[in-house]
């Protein structure tokens, strides 16, 4: 892909790892909410012109390798996809929402530090949790 003249920045899905998955309105149902209900998933919202997403990449990424027997942790594009964002009334990006069981279960508004969003992770990992 040729990026325009000038263009310093790459684009979001340019640095998204091949273990990041990218979900739309069209497949939130079956790739998060049924996903959900045996394994949980991680929706990343954000944007491209969204500096702070851009900063949060690396650490999604590597969370997403850490703990891939665990958890799915997919991209949802804001921009591109905006009924999902609205059905859960996210407000500021980015936003993880943690499905588990079909349902928001937990959500972290920001570019938090990896230790944070592990914790909650772990919380809807973890037996009997």
């Amino acid at each position: 892909m040729e990026r325009p003249a000038g263009r310093i920045l790459a684009t979001y899905e340019d640095t998204m790892s091949d273990i990041l998955k990218a979900v739309t309105d069209a497949t939130f149902q079956a790739d998060v909410i049924e996903a959900s209900k045996t394994q949980p998933v991680v929706v990343d919202f954000w944007a491209d012109w969204c500096r702070p997403c851009h900063m949060l990449t690396p650490t999604v990424e590597e969370i997403a390798k850490e703990h891939q027997a665990t958890v799915k942790i997919v991209k949802l594009n804001v921009d591109e996809n905006m009924n999902v964002p609205g059905k859960y009334s996210i407000r500021g990006i980015p936003t993880l929402l943690v499905f588990k069981d079909g349902q928001v279960a937990d959500q972290i508004v920001g570019a938090q530090p990896k230790e944070n969003i592990v914790k909650i992770i772990q919380k809807h990992t973890t037996p009997n949790s």
